[in-house]
């Protein structure tokens, strides 16, 4: 089961690891920022990949990756993590990591569609059954129906469910140039790669912002940095590897659509730590999505 299956786990494993980072980067940045949270994230991150690799690989740097992995990843590091993440921590400010991790589920049709451009994957019957149903349960939390005026509306604020979309649709692209460059390199390496795009690209946009003061502030403010460098173990390192693994042994469509069960996995220390009220719909729309991700098994 674990071997046929191996793509489809490690996809699980990275929704597990990603609870944990939306939960610590929501408090975070709630405190010093998006943009302090996401430098000093992806520095933490560099720092803990970077030694696991001279660990297992003898290599502390991707120095054996060839040029074009290095474009191709490069890129993704850009369009993913500065573009896409820089989206979504401004989301965990406006709506909260919940209904942000919720809207990023988004994500697994635009790479699937994407991937059957790029690589001509073709995903089964049950695998499209899986993802339609995953899609639906999604839809239920995030609209609502106004009775007193006979619509469909947005449940939560539509500014911070755009930023959560553009969030989604940065992940999406960045995860189909992570395939593109990676082939068969190794997962970890790889993320290093699109961890020093992320690092330059958010010190040009703090330099050019003019928000090094606030980093400074960020870096003096220990329950911040505690948070930061918790969701750094769970978000570059251990988040964004296993996701890359997951898309080396199964198709990007559905290793994102397991990723996309965050929302329901965040539910329970949502309610218990940040002491989130949950609906009733919410949590029927959860649930339905959890069925959703249990098809992509069978």
């Amino acid at each position: 089961m674990l071997q046929s299956h191996f793509g489809e786990f490690a996809a699980l494993l990275t929704a597990m690891f990603w609870t944990v980072t939306a939960l610590a980067f929501e408090s975070a940045g709630k405190k010093v920022g998006s943009l302090s949270v996401n430098l000093i994230r992806l520095l933490i991150g560099f720092v803990l990949i970077s030694i696991y690799t001279l660990i297992t690989r003898g290599l502390f740097l991707p120095i054996d990756a060839t040029g074009s992995t290095w474009l191709w990843l490069l890129i993704s590091g850009i369009i993913g993590f500065v573009l896409g993440d820089l989206f979504l921590f401004q989301a965990y400010v406006e709506v909260g990591s919940r209904i942000a991790m919720l809207v990023m589920a988004t994500s697994p049709p635009i790479t699937a569609i994407i991937s059957y451009i790029v690589f001509g994957e073709r995903l089964s019957k049950i695998s499209i059954i899986g993802m339609s149903i995953t899609i639906i349960g999604i839809a239920i939390v995030v609209f609502k129906k106004d009775l007193e005026e006979n619509k469909v509306e947005f449940a939560h604020p539509a500014k911070g469910l755009a930023f959560a979309f553009l969030g989604s649709l940065g992940q999406a692209c960045g995860v189909i140039l992570s395939k593109v460059g990676m082939g068969n390199y190794n997962p970890f390496a790889a993320t290093q790669i699109r961890i020093i795009a992320g690092i330059f690209g958010f010190t040009i946009l703090i330099t050019v912002m003019k928000k090094w003061g606030n980093l400074s502030i960020a870096f003096k403010d220990a329950y911040a940095l505690k948070r930061i460098s918790l969701g750094a173990i769970f978000g570059p390192f251990l988040g964004v590897s296993f996701s890359l693994l997951a898309i080396q042994h199964t198709t990007a469509g559905v290793a994102a659509t397991i990723t996309s069960i965050t929302p329901v996995l965040i539910i329970p220390p949502a309610i218990r730590i940040l002491k989130e009220k949950v609906t009733s719909r919410e949590i029927v729309g959860s649930l339905i999505t959890i069925v959703g991700v249990g098809v992509l098994f069978l």
